[in-house]
């Protein structure tokens, strides 16, 4: 049975120094959530506070409505997988799997039969008897999930755990995660700072920079309605226009820039005068658009097979789908675009 998790202004401090601050939030039973961002944004430090291995400085952790101040990892209905995985090696596949029943004093027979039932969860019957050193990278890593899962923990943390496999076993195994995920109804909390990851697999997500939680949303809504300038940056890739807000009417703002004066929506209610940055999307930039039109130089231009993206003088980038013919940006020349104020969002510009 999955639980939700409640972070309540949890707060975790290492001397003078503030690695998660105040973040609160639910992650609903049954969910697959994940906390995105950087290396040292604090979202490790969470993961370790719901676990248990670290007890937070401020706030609580309840899990299913329990607060879990005071019990251990192994008392909690958590089971965690850590980026290296930490098979043993010397056990077979079946042993790993039934080790956490066997510490748990589960009989022979009941431990047997539930490594059978997750070999055939994982889709890897066969494999009961081999040594984990003889599987390949994604058989390892199901094989960690079948283990966490033996012990049927209410949430599943997982800390960054495809980071070290390469990028078509990555692709493939997001898919077999969302899957398993789906099919055992556990609670999944994942980490990552992998955007490609975070969108492809998460019901919703938690976006963190520097301990604190910037902004939580589903894939589409934290990439198309980002809410700071950090969230926009991070998320994806966009063309920034720094400048000063000229005038805002009705959820509008109109921002003097370096290119020009451009409009874009205004969700944070932006005021005449402030300094904010206007964000628009590489795939948002099109040629010969009427609104917001600007002009720069290409310097050069990359294929990526199924895309093309164009460098223009500024800072700017241009992605556009690769049709088999011939891009119409040309280096050294000059490409004249806009983008619709619908496409851009200003926000006030980060520190």
């Amino acid at each position: 049975m999955s639980q939700d998790v409640q972070l309540d202004s949890v707060t975790m401090r290492f001397g003078e120094t503030v690695a998660v601050r105040e973040v609160s939030l639910t992650i609903r039973a049954g969910e697959f959530f994940s906390f995105l961002g950087p290396s040292g944004c604090g979202k490790t430090t969470i993961l370790r506070m719901i676990s248990g291995f670290m007890e937070p400085t401020g706030g609580a952790v309840r899990i299913g409505g329990k607060d879990m101040r005071g019990i251990g990892p192994n008392k909690r209905p958590t089971a965690l997988i850590f980026q290296n995985l930490a098979l043993f090696p010397l056990m077979t596949v079946a042993e790993n799997i039934g080790f956490g029943l066997e510490v748990r004093g589960v009989a022979s027979a009941d431990r047997k039969r539930r490594v059978r039932e997750l070999l055939e969860l994982v889709a890897l019957p066969d494999t009961a008897d081999k040594r984990v050193t003889d599987l390949s990278g994604g058989q390892r890593q199901r094989i960690a999930i079948a283990r966490a899962l033996a012990v049927e923990p209410a949430v599943l943390l997982l800390d960054e755990p495809l980071s070290a496999l390469d990028l078509k076993l990555r692709q493939h195994m997001r898919g077999e995660l969302r899957e398993l995920q789906r099919r055992t109804g556990v609670t999944f909390i994942y980490i990552t700072h992998d955007q490609g990851e975070a969108l492809t697999m998460s019901d919703r997500i938690g976006v963190m920079s520097r301990g604190v939680l910037e902004q939580v949303g589903d894939g589409p809504s934290v990439y198309d309605h980002p809410e700071t300038a950090f969230v926009a940056s991070f998320v994806g890739e966009s063309n920034r226009f720094p400048g000063i807000v000229a005038e805002v009417a009705e959820g509008w703002a109109v921002l003097d820039t370096g290119f020009g004066r451009f409009r874009g929506r205004n969700p944070r209610n932006l005021a005449a005068g402030d300094r904010a940055t206007l964000f628009v999307r590489p795939e948002r930039l099109a040629l010969g658009q009427a609104e917001n039109p600007l002009e720069a130089r290409v310097t050069h231009r990359d294929f990526e097979g199924a895309f093309v993206n164009a460098f223009l003088e500024g800072g700017l980038t241009v992605q556009v789908p690769h049709l088999g013919q011939e891009p119409a940006f040309v280096p050294g020349e000059p490409a004249r675009l806009g983008f619709r104020a619908a496409d851009a969002v200003a926000l006030p510009t980060a520190p």
